[in-house]
């Protein structure tokens, strides 16, 4: 009995180590002036940077602190449209069909989208 109940303990820790490492990202969408964009948990609009390479952020350094990645747990890992990539500082960073995913500080509230355009390499993130 004593072995049935271990067992069971330890297929449920696994069914929940499991669940968490494949969680969805936090992203929603919203209609937003630019139209259908992605944002974070908080609705604040999420956007992609064209220097970036699939699979690969080239945003470091203030470019990082203007534009802050979306940040994925260490072990968490994507699933469908939705990846996760590993930065050059090691951190997790969640993308969208191979695109990191980055908010904008100047994003005020939910809904803005003050940062498509911006140099001509930030665009919203659209799903």
């Amino acid at each position: 009995m004593k072995r049935l109940l271990t067992a069971a303990v330890f297929a449920g820790t696994l069914s929940i180590l499991a669940s968490a490492a494949f969680a969805m990202p936090p992203v929603k969408t919203a209609n937003t002036a630019q139209g259908p964009v992605l944002t974070d948990a908080k609705g604040m609009t999420l956007y992609t940077f064209k220097k970036d390479t699939l699979g690969k952020s080239a945003c470091y350094g203030k470019c990082a602190v203007n534009w802050p990645p979306l940040a994925a747990g260490a072990e968490v890992k994507g699933d469908g449209d939705y990846s996760v990539i590993t930065r050059d500082d090691g951190k997790k960073q969640w993308a969208y069909k191979g695109k990191a995913l980055y908010g904008w500080v100047k994003d005020e509230k939910p809904g803005q989208t003050t940062g498509h355009g911006v140099k001509g390499v930030w665009e919203v993130a659209r799903p």
